[in-house]
């Protein structure tokens, strides 16, 4: 999870912001400073999940009746737990949500970007009683369902790729990420969309692509190549650190993938110590 945010502070540096240099890295610090404490109140919520040892409770009695009363306080208690934990869980949830909310907000306006195309943040942990998303499968013909008209738009998408219209593949791979939120070709298609952006020289808009491919399933077949482009486009944007930690990060996750050598030499290349 840090490793994930430090990713996605370093693609938000590569684009130029309106305030002043001071001003910025002070906003961005603020920013980190608040993504911990996020981070910090998941972790603690995740403790609350994990059991402490054998259950407890006392339900012997010598008579059947002393048996049932001890069971129905035991019931009582639980049932208070219960709450208690569900108050603060729901506590948790409000919060994290509102300050993602905020950090979404403050980006946007750093960035340059238009405040009111923002939609309402997703509640953190997701809706409740909402079904679990399908695994994902990044890339096509594989076999999995899709919804009505998604292989045909990604599809197209790709053939605007291929013939090498990249502004028109770069909007349609864009289209079909919000036209289908969580869909398996998803990971893919912001992959694409990198390399579009990349064709057309938008090196800032093809490192938010990668960067969106990899978060989106780390442990995909794309997954390496996205988080080494990720690299290379930061190196390219005259983020060295960065792009010098994300390279390594290649090596650190996927140790076997033949990108990691290129990784290796990219780091070469650009001084990493």
């Amino acid at each position: 999870m840090k490793r994930l945010t430090t990713l996605i502070l370093s693609a938000c540096l590569a684009f130029p912001l309106s305030a002043s240099a001071q001003d910025r890295d002070q906003t961005l610090a603020d920013i980190r400073q608040e993504l911990s404490v996020v981070y910090v109140e998941i972790q603690r919520l995740k403790r609350e999940l994990s059991t402490t040892g054998a259950p407890g409770g006392n339900l012997t009695g010598n008579t059947p009746l002393e048996r049932l009363n001890a069971i129905e306080m035991e019931l009582q208690r639980l049932t208070s737990s219960t709450e208690e934990l569900e108050f603060r869980v729901n506590r948790i949830v409000q919060d994290g949500t509102n300050r993602i909310g905020d950090l979404e907000f403050r980006l946007v306006e750093l960035e340059g970007g238009d405040i009111s195309q923002l939609g309402e943040t997703t509640t953190l942990g997701g809706d409740a009683g909402a079904p679990a998303p399908a695994a994902p499968t990044p890339l096509p013909g594989e076999g999995v369902e899709l919804a009505i008209g998604e292989q045909a738009d990604f599809d197209a998408a790709m053939i605007a790729l291929e013939s090498g219209e990249l502004r028109q593949a770069a909007d349609r791979f864009q289209a079909f990420t919000q036209t289908y939120p969580g869909s398996p070709l998803s990971s893919e298609a912001h992959f694409k969309r990198g390399d579009a952006h990349e064709g057309l020289g938008e090196i800032s808009a093809a490192a938010r692509a990668y960067l969106e491919s990899f978060s989106g399933d780390p442990n995909g077949p794309r997954a390496p190549e996205a988080l080494y482009k990720l690299g290379v486009s930061l190196g390219a944007l005259g983020q060295t650190s960065e792009a010098c930690v994300t390279l390594g990060e290649v090596g650190i996750r996927f140790p076997a993938a033949p990108i990691t050598q290129n990784a290796t030499v990219t780091m070469q290349s650009l001084g990493c110590s």
